[in-house]
């Protein structure tokens, strides 16, 4: 585990609900999911998530309100103390991520920046 006074992320009580989901209709060789960042959108980075079948090299694991998230290693640094929660509204619903580390975002909210 990381070494830091704040975890590497949370998860809100909708969150943990929508993973509990996903968990109970996916294949019974996925472990939890895992969240990482990839290069993309105008502000430079974008989270990702996705169904984790096994645990990589060197990579973090939580588990928080009964599911499990890896954190691969390159994304730690980005998320320490971030909050993943789940939205729904009107027309859109996925897990967003409240990050103090975020020192911008772009118009749309697909991307974000943090300054090294």
């Amino acid at each position: 585990m990381f070494a830091s006074d704040k975890p590497i992320i949370s998860l809100s009580d909708r969150a943990a609900e929508h993973i509990r989901g996903l968990m109970e209709s996916a294949d019974n060789d996925v472990l939890g999911i895992r969240v990482g960042i990839k290069t993309a959108g105008c502000s430079g980075m974008k989270y990702h998530v996705e169904y984790a079948k096994d645990k990589k090299p060197f990579e973090d694991s939580i588990t928080d309100k009964g599911v499990t998230v890896f954190i691969d290693p390159t994304a730690v640094m980005f998320l320490i103390g971030s909050e993943m929660d789940w939205q729904e509204e009107k027309f859109t619903s996925g897990f967003v991520f409240n990050n103090p580390n975020e020192t911008a975002r772009c118009g749309c909210g697909e991307s974000f920046t943090v300054d090294a």
